[in-house]
């Protein structure tokens, strides 16, 4: 029976093995407050804590059991926007220094993990974003124009490899290299444990209710305590209610997943040698993997964000089409049953891109929202460039993801 609205990522994990952290409570001080335990918010704190700041952590509910628990578990190369669209809006060098980033970034996660001995099933695998009509292979070959004329590796591939790779019936594909899959919730998970061994208080059920600024510092406060501070970084995905007014930066959208019930082997040998992720080019894109080698997960089928009391009907109603939809990659897996169908929640801006860092109006506080691309090496980016801001050593190049690149 499909198990709605809930994470594979939680469900498989013991719950024996979860880690708790208490609630904040009374008055302290921090060099900085990240408000948000997700992938994001503790990849920071572990980044801030192995510089020597004093971090302290604020989760609303559970690490890792928001966004973070109901992603896909890839580290893709790229920010899953077309290049094309923003070299036109941001010009060549900012598209090309996105690009550039965003594959370093996949890298340097996956050695990261490794290097901590974070146990999240960690698997390099290469990419191929597929051409399946005539005119998604126009707009391939363009894209692939494009990135050659940036100076951006960007292979094509033609439909046999496309075939024997993945065994779809495909016009062509581009291929990425560097990019790998994982276990998102147990990634989050060992990110909080690191950042904790550094030194890093970490609050769970502790939501930020107020925020206040001043001329040299900033007061997080919770239900039951206030934390002084010298930055306030904010890793929630999405503006909260305390941040109303950037919501105007951002479409908000929902995406949908299914993983299937295991796949028998006679099936699975007609899936090709399904060493790649899969991301197409239908509006709106799919991304397809396999899951422990014999489950495959879809997330696709992206609307804007419904009402809260009509969510868990189109769960059900979004969960039956993936699964046509995936049929239609896959004749031969028709009949499999969907063990889980989800919804996960983002905000998408004009550029595709994430905005991490300052605004104007914040003063002191540093924001990570709207990372659109359905994988999760925007968090270890924004890890990365909200650390130089704590710093102070800001690059230039880290414009491209402010909120005043336009």
């Amino acid at each position: 029976m499909t198990k709605y609205g809930r994470s594979p990522w939680l469900d498989t994990f013991p719950k024996s093995r979860v880690p708790s952290y208490g609630r904040q409570s009374g008055p302290m001080t921090a060099d900085v407050v990240i408000v948000g335990g997700g992938l994001t918010g503790c990849a920071t704190a572990y980044a801030c804590a192995a510089a020597g700041r004093k971090v302290v952590l604020l989760e609303a509910d559970r690490i890792g059991r928001g966004s973070t628990a109901f992603s896909p578990g890839w580290i893709a190369d790229e920010p899953g926007v077309p290049f094309a669209t923003v070299e036109k809006l941001l010009g060549l060098r900012a598209a090309r220094h996105a690009w550039k980033v965003w594959r370093r970034a996949a890298l340097d996660f996956s050695a990261l993990l490794r290097r901590l001995n974070v146990r999240c099933y960690l698997e390099p695998r290469p990419s191929v974003t597929l051409a399946l009509t005539d005119d998604q292979l126009v707009a391939l070959k363009r894209e692939h124009k494009v990135r050659r004329a940036a100076g951006l590796e960007a292979p094509l591939i033609n439909r046999r490899s496309v075939g024997g790779d993945v065994g779809v019936s495909a016009a062509g594909g581009l291929r990425g290299r560097d990019t790998a899959v994982l276990d998102p919730y147990r990634a989050c998970l060992g990110l909080a444990g690191a950042a904790s061994a550094r030194g890093a208080q970490l609050f769970e059920r502790s939501p930020a209710t107020k925020i206040k600024f001043g001329r040299k510092t900033a007061e997080v406060r919770t239900r039951s305590g206030a934390i002084r501070t010298n930055r306030v970084v904010v890793a929630t995905a999405v503006p909260t209610a305390l941040f109303g007014s950037l919501r105007r930066h951002f479409w908000f959208k929902t995406t949908y997943g299914v993983l299937t019930e295991p796949v028998p082997a006679k099936i699975r040998s007609q899936l090709g040698r399904h060493e790649s992720v899969i991301r197409d080019l239908a509006t709106p894109p799919h991304v397809v993997r396999l899951v422990d080698d014999v489950q495959v997960l879809v997330v696709g089928a992206d609307q804007a964000s419904p009402p809260d009391r009509q969510r868990d009907k189109i769960v059900v109603q979004r969960t039956g089409q993936l699964m046509y939809e995936l049929s239609t990659l896959y004749p031969d897996i028709s009949g499999i049953r969907p063990e889980f169908g989800w919804d996960a929640s983002y905000a998408l801006t004009t550029e595709g891109l994430p905005y991490l860092g300052p605004h104007r109006n914040f003063p002191h506080h540093l924001f990570a929202f709207g990372d659109s691309s359905h994988g999760v090496t925007g968090a270890y980016l924004a890890s990365r460039i909200l650390l130089r801001h704590v710093l102070g050593e800001v690059e230039r190049a880290d414009d491209v993801f402010g909120f005043n690149r336009a």
